[in-house]
């Protein structure tokens, strides 16, 4: 095989989130590649397929076995280019792909840049948060193990929902007005209700004792869903919160009131900032992020798993308050030379994320770029062209693709694939 098209074989981890079986496109892709050992069992459920290098799940060479990351090393330049090892100083993928399926919701969670003094920070820069980031791995290397932030985009795959950001602060001041939920406004509060009033509230919300937080969703539970005006969704995936994780779990709360729900079609997408709330709660998605594994969790999961609250509200933002300005547009990509590729830019340099939609009988064509790709096949089957080798692509396949080459797609059926690269 072409040393400038790897083809990759990925493996899918466990989380109790996932969905079962074969119902998880994360499993059924990761098991379409030929000579890999994932095997689907009905019985567990499935919720990452990640290919990269991040040592936690990494991919490896289908050929020969050996670690991408290994081969990698051995000519650094040649597979991500000059300008990007220039750019970031590492030998590593400065990005990190995944397919997720969820079945029911993950931890209410951020991606902290920075520790506990980023109060002291309140508009730092990008370049700025990640020096923090480096801080915080420094000061508790065992819990945040990267020293780089954690951006990321979510493309939906099928239908997927999601909590991510906050409301407008008149409809959380609004909802708020309801009797059961008048408890957690700061004490006295009269004034106008601001980003400092929601992080009052976010905070009492997440410290409530599990006694409070029951007797708090009894009472909502027996509200009519007019009782919350635009947001009457919220009667409807109560108890369906409640049957995942019961009804004294404060992430409920704290995602059902403050937080923005948004339902995406296929091939939508949004972006979350490294310090951005949110909780996926389902559907199948293509995810990716900047290299980094920390998180902080504080719903939607047991209580002995929970991160202290003090430090997850310090690292919190609570701006922006609309739930349009979570979307990341599909736009034209410039490097399709056939325009059947549209690119997803989000506002870091790390990646941006290709969806390429072939038609049947078609050829794509794609610029060469100054850094690497990863490519997962998502639909169809055709043919991978790099340096006037051919190499057959289906579903579940998985390339990397070195820094500075054209690529180009033939397809039998229509192929649909994602594409994640840096500059």
């Amino acid at each position: 095989m072409s040393q400038s098209a790897i083809q990759l074989k990925c493996y899918c981890n466990e989380y109790p989130w996932g969905k079962q079986g074969s119902k998880s496109a994360a499993a059924r892709i990761a098991s379409k590649t030929p000579g890999t050992e994932f095997k689907i069992d009905e019985s567990k459920p499935y919720a990452e397929m990640w290919f990269g290098t991040y040592p936690d799940l990494p991919s490896y060479v289908l050929e020969t076995g050996e670690n991408l990351q290994d081969l990698i090393d051995t000519n650094p330049e040649y597979y991500l280019g000059k300008q990007v090892l220039s750019k970031f100083g590492h030998s590593n993928l400065p990005f990190l792909p995944k397919v997720l399926s969820i079945a029911k919701a993950l931890p209410l969670q951020l991606h902290p840049v920075s520790p506990r003094e980023k109060l002291m920070y309140p508009d730092a820069e990008t370049t700025q948060n990640k020096e923090l980031a480096a801080k915080l791995h420094e000061k508790e290397p065992s819990h945040f193990t990267d020293p780089n932030h954690k951006p990321e985009i979510a493309i939906a795959l099928s239908p997927f929902e999601a909590f991510t950001g906050f409301k407008h602060l008149a409809d959380i001041e609004a909802l708020l007005r309801l009797e059961p939920l008048q408890q957690f406004l700061p004490k006295g509060h009269k004034g106008p209700f601001t980003d400092q009033t929601l992080k009052a509230v976010v905070e009492k919300m997440l410290k409530a004792s599990e006694d409070t937080v029951k007797r708090t969703e009894e009472a909502l539970s027996a509200l009519p869903g007019s009782a919350y005006g635009q947001h009457g969704y919220i009667a409807a995936l109560l108890p369906r919160l409640q049957d995942q994780y019961g009804a004294t779990d404060n992430g409920s709360l704290v995602a059902l009131i403050t937080m923005n729900y948004l339902r995406l079609a296929p091939g939508e997408s949004i972006y979350i900032p490294a310090d951005g709330i949110h909780a996926y709660l389902a559907g199948d998605i293509i995810e990716c992020m900047a290299r980094s594994n920390n998180v902080l969790n504080t719903g939607f999961c047991p209580r002995a798993d929970r991160d202290n609250v003090d430090t997850f509200v310090s690292v919190l933002s609570f701006k922006p308050h609309d739930a349009k300005q979570a979307l990341l547009p599909a736009t034209s990509y410039k490097g399709s030379k056939k325009g059947f590729s549209k690119v997803y830019a989000p506002p870091m340099s790390e990646f941006d994320m290709l969806k390429t939609s072939v038609p049947a009988g078609e050829t794509e064509i794609l610029a060469p770029v100054n850094g690497p790709s990863m490519v997962v096949c998502t639909k169809g089957e055709g043919e991978l062209v790099v340096e006037g080798k051919k190499v057959e692509v289906k579903e579940g396949y998985v390339f990397f693709i070195r820094a500075g080459v054209e690529v180009e797609y033939k397809t039998g059926k229509e192929l649909e694939l994602y594409t994640a690269f840096v500059q």
